[in-house]
């Protein structure tokens, strides 16, 4: 498998990274029209800090991703922006989501680097987790 590399005005990278992260209490709140919007606004908000969205995985209680990020902007950053974004804006247009938990994430996340030899498989353990969870 040949590497990609990407390049901005003074580095050339790839840096790839699986990440993952749960609601609060891992309640199951990530469902129906909630899990829709959030999408969006991954996509959204990794497009407005040009994070490449390689994969996004939603379970009822945790979200999972595979994303290429400048070294730069680094992956706390972008997890961090992410994270934010997405409880503030769901928590205003989803009410529901105010009474049930008083945050939308936990605090913590997970991250590992995804090298040339597995990011294959991470992509596809991440879009193999809504078959196997949703049964």
């Amino acid at each position: 498998m040949d590497r990609e590399y990407k390049s901005n005005h003074n580095v050339v990278y790839s840096c790839k990274y699986h990440v993952v992260w749960c609601s609060k209490y891992r309640r199951k709140v990530l469902v129906g029209e909630v899990e829709t919007r959030l999408k969006e606004l991954v996509t959204s908000i990794c497009e407005e800090n040009g994070i490449e969205l390689l994969a996004i995985e939603l379970m009822p209680d945790h979200i999972g991703l595979s994303l290429e990020v400048e070294p730069q902007l680094g992956i706390h950053r972008a997890v961090k922006a992410i994270k934010g974004k997405t409880s503030r804006i769901l928590r205003e247009e989803f009410p529901s989501l105010r009474t049930r938990i008083p945050t939308l994430w936990t605090n913590s996340y997970y991250v590992s680097t995804i090298g040339e030899e597995s990011e294959e498989s991470v992509e596809q353990y991440i879009r193999s987790q809504e078959t196997s969870q949703r049964k």
